[in-house]
């Protein structure tokens, strides 16, 4: 890793675009984003170094048919493809990182199956591709890696940059501390999430789930977190609205930066010091999580809940229904306990 950039900034481009209806219409919102990019590296530039550039889920394509055959047939693509060369080129051009929003993706290796998909792209081309663990169920028909049989690509991926070590994970994972704290225990330094985070649970009080869900995993990974949610009105998403807020969080759950509340497309940007994470990391005996954690005393996770391995075939809605009846159950078991002796 040449050129080490301890300190820099992030920018977070929260989007708020036509929902596409087929391919040509993820061209058109690519071009739009890759405006952005270059609002963010080059304007910002006489006061600060703009080095990591993040996109919310959706900008390029949302779910907008009811079926996994429609999304395969009209809006799917495999990764690599025409898009991310041109944010590959856009990379190399200004000397950053983006995490380009989500593809809906098809994979030739699980066939009719498609995935919710995020990839860091930089100077060099893609650094990581992750697939989306934990879709939002019952809505989203997306396989997540982790139901396929055999499936032996590492479900959370990080990517070592001259700007860190960065991992992704994408809207709902962050719900469950499981999913973003194996990016910490593979080295992240910067977790960056990728959101279409839907009113009522965004910015606003009394729920304001995104920024405590942020805040949160920034403290209990002691790491930073670069959160880019989408800004779309209502009609371009229905029947959800999105109330934008992206935000960057320092190691200690402070908001550096975030976008005002309400939507709309915008660019926020905030500082990234690595150089002060590592010193910390290296300095704390208290407040350290990670390096605190009793891995051996948390039995119930030696415990399948929602069940994996479930899908060979790309899931139907009364799939994923009867898969969530079955985690209920589980959890109920293991609520219960084991059974009193006779």
């Amino acid at each position: 890793m040449s050129d080490v950039c301890t300190r820099y900034y992030a920018a977070m481009c929260q989007t708020d675009l036509p929902n596409p209806a087929d391919r040509a219409g993820i061209h058109r919102n690519v071009g739009r984003m890759l405006e952005l990019a270059h609002f963010a590296a080059t304007a910002y530039e006489p006061l600060h170094a703009v080095r990591l550039i993040v996109f919310p889920e959706f900008s390029l394509a949302a779910p907008a048919y009811d079926s996994v055959e429609e999304l395969h047939e009209k809006l799917a693509v495999p990764v690599p493809n025409d898009f991310t060369d041109r944010f590959h080129e856009t990379a190399r051009e200004l000397g950053v990182f983006i995490q380009a929003g989500s593809f809906l993706e098809r994979d030739d290796r699980y066939p009719g199956h498609v995935f919710n998909t995020s990839c860091l792209i930089g100077p060099d081309g893609i650094l990581l591709k992750y697939r989306k663990v934990h879709p939002w169920i019952p809505w989203e028909l997306h396989t997540s890696p982790h139901d396929l049989p055999q499936y032996d690509a590492p479900l959370f991926p990080t990517a070592e940059t001259e700007i860190g070590r960065l991992g992704a994970a994408i809207c709902y994972d962050w719900l469950f501390p499981e999913a973003v704290r194996q990016l910490a225990l593979s080295g992240a330094e910067v977790l960056i999430r990728v959101s279409a985070y839907m009113d009522p649970w965004g910015t606003a009080s009394p729920l304001d789930w995104w920024t405590i869900i942020n805040r949160a995993r920034a403290i209990e990974n002691v790491a930073y977190v670069a959160a880019c949610n989408q800004g779309a009105a209502l009609h371009r998403y229905a029947p959800f609205s999105w109330p934008g807020g992206s935000m960057i969080v320092d190691y200690d759950g402070r908001i550096l930066a975030q976008a005002e509340s309400g939507g709309g497309e915008r660019i926020v940007i905030g500082p990234i010091d690595l150089a002060a994470l590592r010193a910390e990391r290296e300095r704390r005996r208290g407040h350290l999580m990670p390096a605190h954690l009793r891995m051996e005393a948390y039995s119930a996770y030696h415990r399948s809940i929602y069940p994996a391995e479930t899908f060979r075939s790309p899931p139907r809605q009364q799939d994923v229904d009867a898969a969530i009846q079955r985690g209920r159950q589980r959890w109920d078991d293991l609520r219960r306990g084991p059974a009193p002796p006779a």
